[in-house]
């Protein structure tokens, strides 16, 4: 019986210090999964610093001549939705999906939205919403005239620029495609608040986008059941999106390729990665670039 006791004692001995080897052996060769790197640009335009989260595919290496098309995410903060359009991104250019070119994400992390990704508003309900709002002109001042040159001088691009953003993220992005198409030329527009200040995005004159379109650009726009606008001049969101594929088709201009996808299953909170998924589809039929 002294003997079973001994060899049971020894046996627990051995069994606990091996685990504790084991646990030290595993904490030992613990370190940081790496997605990405941080990156940041002092902004003269916003008059701040600016925080960039950046995906650099499999691959990549400054030293060489291979250039990759860059996605600028709106709302790019580790918190919002970097990760996971990232995820998009990589899977989407493994070899045997071959969907989405290699290329590089830049995130950008969110301070302020309301502030950034909306223009002056007439409607008094939303300026008291939103008390920062109306200074988008800053922020697309910082796109052109900061952070595409920082981009393009630090890291190896060609000349592929697609903008990603939702709900505010994608008013912005419609006021560029409008005033500034030139910036990108593959947008993905995501559940856009065009009842922003009254849907006013939707007056601009069809002949004048036609003269705005020089170069090849697609546009792919989506929007989810997500109903009436919180605003206080109702709005159905779907309508407005869908106006807005129109409204550009109108133009009939020969550099615009337009596509409208619309979600029945998914709502404001949802559509996003579906949507991003289904982008890459459309504007990267063949991957042929």
């Amino acid at each position: 019986m002294n003997k079973f006791f001994t060899l049971a004692f020894f046996l627990f001995t051995f069994t606990l210090t091996f685990g504790q080897k084991n646990k030290t052996k595993a904490a030992a060769i613990t370190k940081p999964f790496i997605l990405g790197v941080i990156d940041e640009i002092q902004s003269k335009e916003l008059n701040e610093k600016r925080i960039l989260n950046i995906y650099l595919p499999e691959g990549y290496n400054p030293n060489e001549e291979t250039k990759y098309p860059v996605i600028y995410l709106l709302d790019g903060s580790a918190d919002e939705d970097f990760i996971h359009i990232s995820g998009l991104v990589q899977f989407n250019s493994f070899e045997w999906i071959n969907q989405v070119p290699k290329s590089i994400v830049v995130g950008i992390a969110t301070v302020d939205r309301k502030r950034d990704f909306t223009f002056p508003t007439t409607i008094e309900y939303d300026k008291t919403r939103f008390p920062t709002t109306g200074h988008s002109d800053r922020f697309i001042a910082f796109i052109e005239k900061e952070l595409q040159p920082f981009i393009e001088k630090k890291y190896k691009t060609n000349n592929s620029k697609t903008i990603i953003g939702q709900s505010l993220g994608g008013l912005l992005e419609t006021e560029i495609l409008l005033k500034k198409p030139f910036l990108f030329n593959k947008y993905v527009i995501v559940s856009p608040s065009i009842w922003w200040n009254n849907g006013s995005l939707l007056d601009l004159d069809s002949e004048i986008l036609k003269e705005n379109f020089n170069q090849k650009t697609d546009i792919y726009i989506a929007v989810g059941k997500e109903g009436l606008t919180p605003t206080e001049i109702p709005r159905v969101m779907e309508v407005d999106a869908n106006l807005l594929a129109e409204k550009i088709k109108e133009s009939k201009s020969k550099s615009i390729h337009v596509y409208f996808d619309y979600f029945p299953e998914e709502n404001h909170g949802t559509i996003l990665h579906p949507a991003v998924a289904n982008s890459f589809k459309f504007i990267y039929p063949k991957n042929n670039e």
